[in-house]
């Protein structure tokens, strides 16, 4: 029988999308399908035709360095807003993430059509999130005053450096539902810059050595879904070097968003597989993981620092989320042949398993 992290290595060819244009119809479906590495495609929650509960949109920062990271999300679930913070520590091996939620936002967030520029701000009791994209900088600044208790803020104030060059666009429908669909954009290698207060401690980010991600995702998602995603940023052999690995819902069968990028260039991969190891009828989580492709151009093993899991089972809702912090080694090839050694990116692999 296989096992549920497993995938059929396709082959496919990857289709590119080259041309800009709407994103749906007028009656709601997709106009084109593929990857890209800008978001050439318009997005306009107006001109979705599914029910409204099933649209999800979030724009996701993740912020690190070989020693820590802070983690932002603001996402508007229709039935349900999430405003998160998460702050990262790999030298003490532990994290801590605060969520609020908010009901029934069904798009009252505003969260923009593009990921290129505006400003996204989530606010509530003791805590501000905002997110401004001016320019060729992205500014993450605010804070969370009950973060580690009654008395115990964390604040926080880093730049992103945005050097407009390549990334994972990907446009997804799903099987048989004609009016859902994933638009997601992901943006590796930004150099960082500024600092996170906590609990008397700095946290500074230099650019040198911090890199940012952005997951900036638009769709209407299917009820139930499990999904693998890995992304790292850093330098490997004097170069801004990242990767993108993902797959495990909807029919990728014109495109993947398997990347990687090395001096601020794309390049395309197929297919991918995280083999986790179990542990009897569960996964193993924070033993070596296994990460390769089916061209022969990505071999990775993935070691563990923490995972950062939650799990939560609410009536018709749930999820059980592992994202996991490590270290990256191995080898991957380029599109032209070059053959990279990696060691010890620091970067994240995670399984989430959703009914919402």
């Amino acid at each position: 029988m296989k096992n549920e992290h497993e995938v059929h290595f396709l082959g496919n060819v990857q289709k590119r999308m080259l041309t800009r244009g709407d994103l749906l119809s007028l009656d709601g479906r997709l106009m084109d399908r593929g990857y890209a590495t800008s978001l050439l495609k318009r997005y306009d929650r107006s001109m979705i035709k599914a029910p409204k509960w099933r649209i999800k949109e979030w724009d996701y920062y993740l912020i690190c360095n070989d020693f820590f990271a802070l983690a932002l999300t603001v996402a508007d679930n229709s039935y349900m807003g999430l405003d998160s913070i998460s702050l990262i520590d790999f030298e003490k091996k532990q994290q801590h993430t605060v969520t609020r939620m908010k009901p029934l936002t069904g798009g009252k967030l505003n969260l923009h059509s593009s990921s290129d520029a505006g400003v996204v701000r989530a606010q509530g009791k003791n805590y501000e999130i905002t997110l401004r994209k001016e320019g060729d900088q992205r500014h993450l600044y605010g804070h969370m005053y009950d973060f580690g208790g009654e008395r115990s803020a964390l604040l926080f104030d880093v730049v992103l450096h945005d050097q407009n060059e390549d990334s994972m666009v990907i446009v997804t429908p799903f099987h048989n539902k004609p009016h859902h669909f994933y638009y997601n954009q992901k943006i590796n290698c930004l150099p960082a810059q500024g600092r996170v207060i906590f609990n008397g401690l700095d946290y500074i980010f230099s650019p040198a050595t911090s890199f940012g991600v952005l997951d900036w995702g638009r769709g209407v998602w299917t009820y139930r879904n499990t999904w693998y995603w890995a992304s790292a940023s850093g330098i490997v052999q004097g170069q801004r070097f990242g990767l993108n690995l993902g797959y495990g819902f909807g029919d990728t069968s014109a495109a993947t968003e398997n990347m990687l990028f090395y001096d601020g260039k794309a390049h395309k991969l197929q297919d991918v597989v995280f083999d986790i190891p179990r542990n009897g009828k569960g996964f193993d989580y924070e033993k070596p993981w296994e990460i390769k492709d089916n061209q022969g151009r990505l071999h990775l093993n993935f070691v563990p620092i923490l995972d950062r899991a939650a799990k939560v089972s609410a009536l018709v809702i749930s999820t059980d989320q592992h994202q996991v912090f490590g270290r990256f080694n191995g080898n991957v090839t380029l599109d032209d042949g070059r053959t990279l050694q990696i060691k010890d990116l620091i970067g994240f692999a995670e399984r989430v398993k959703n009914r919402y």
